[in-house]
């Protein structure tokens, strides 16, 4: 396969910027920084010819308007533009599995908003194959893949060791490493958090209606049942249950998987076949208490992973890019150690809360909709027709999705 080149780990090796993890934070916030003239090593635990397995993760994402604004800033956007489904309505409702879903609804279409569509669905293979590329064009970054960080060491620069026994140095280390980050533990960040007894099961069904680009949320008893829309009549499934059901449902071969997902799916869009491979993922909710260490910054789920009620993982993981990105280049235009405490405070200021908020919200929104209790049933249908009914409070909610909310980075404006 089409491998970047990998350089020989060399003791000492100088970078403005040291990124630990491969997934899609790290190459993004490695894009944005070397494009903005900074050497970048960015240090991932798999190699390439895995991250490029299409079998690899069978997520998609449902970037927001905002996080496409970004792709597009680093160059990588026209790459996955034609795999990329616009989302053009989501429709919000209630109900249990073979009822059918209440009448009470939240309608959010795009027409409301000036900017265009909401976002973009984007499968994961689509997404991550071409941050590969990216990176492998890319001169100011070294990609170290198939190598792992043992330890770690800040004394006026940050110093990573290799499990292969070498060295890299920088200005500042980053960490990318998601929600057990390897990179906060060494820093003495701590975090708080905590499981839902929830898993998702993804998966990808065909369907004979198009969908529109209509995405659907249906909150069930045990948890959210998306319907994402994808390219050529497919969408992508994101059915969170609790763990013990969900792990029944992961055991059965998918004739018997399609069974039980039909009564919850309904047949709004005709007959539904899988395509492609199942997965599972463990749900919980988990906050670095702080996000900035010495010569240190968490990025993406290393600093907070929510659940996925809302789709604003990722959303929430590229924003903190952008920012960090700008907050860096900002600084070495003023010729400001990019490492030092007063930089990396700012980053921490500006994102922080606001990851803060979407965990209290996504967390609220879980316990508020999964579960059965008639009276909670009750209030929160009704208080989905009343925010359906008001206008303006409804395009709130539809630029808050579009991530055009907020004080927003440069690469999202």
């Amino acid at each position: 396969m089409d491998n970047p080149v990998r350089v020989p780990i060399l003791q000492g090796m100088d970078a403005d910027i040291i990124i630990v993890g491969g997934g899609l934070n790290g190459p993004a916030l490695a894009l944005a920084t070397a494009q903005a003239g900074f050497r970048v090593t960015i240090i991932d635990a798999l190699p390439v010819d895995t991250r490029k397995d299409p079998a690899f993760d069978g997520r998609s994402y449902a970037l927001a308007l905002g996080s496409q604004r970004l792709l597009k800033g680093i160059g990588v956007w026209p790459t996955i533009a034609d795999d990329a489904q616009p989302m053009l309505e989501i429709k919000v409702t209630d109900g249990r599995a073979g009822e059918g879903p209440s009448p009470w609804v939240m309608h959010f279409d795009h027409a409301e908003i000036e900017e265009g569509p909401m976002g973009y669905m984007v499968e994961d293979r689509h997404l991550r194959r071409a941050f590969l590329d990216a990176m492998a064009a890319e001169e100011r970054i070294t990609h170290l893949a198939g190598e792992t960080v043992v330890d770690q060491q800040v004394e006026g620069e940050a110093r990573v060791t290799l499990a292969s026994g070498g060295t890299v140095t920088g200005k500042v280390l980053i960490g990318c490493d998601g929600r057990s980050s390897g990179t906060a533990t060494r820093a003495g960040i701590t975090r708080t958090g905590w499981g839902y007894d929830q898993t998702a099961l993804v998966c990808c069904v065909e369907h004979q209606k198009p969908h529109g680009g209509i995405a659907h949320q249906f909150f069930m008893p045990g948890g959210p049942l998306a319907i994402l829309p994808l390219t050529d009549n497919r969408s992508a499934i994101v059915w969170s249950e609790d763990a013990t059901r969900a792990k029944t449902l992961a055991a059965l071969d998918d004739a018997e998987f399609l069974d039980a997902l039909k009564p919850a799916f309904g047949s709004f869009l005709g007959e539904i076949a899988l395509t492609g491979g199942r997965f599972t993922y463990p749900l919980g909710l988990t906050l670095a208490d702080r996000f900035v260490a010495d010569r240190v910054a968490l990025v993406g789920d290393a600093a907070h992973g929510v659940h996925p009620i809302a789709g604003q993982g990722l959303n929430a993981g590229l924003r903190d890019v952008a920012a960090l990105a700008q907050v860096l280049t900002e600084a070495q235009r003023r010729g400001e150690d990019i490492g030092a405490p007063l930089t990396l405070e700012r980053y921490q200021t500006w994102r922080r809360p606001d990851a803060a908020k979407l965990a209290l919200a996504t967390d609220t929104f879980n316990r508020l909709f999964s579960n059965d209790n008639p009276l909670i049933r009750a209030a929160r249908d009704i208080g989905m027709g009343a925010v359906n009914a008001m206008p303006g409070l409804r395009r709130s909610f539809i630029r808050e999705a579009a991530g055009l909310n907020g004080t927003l980075p440069a690469l999202m404006r």
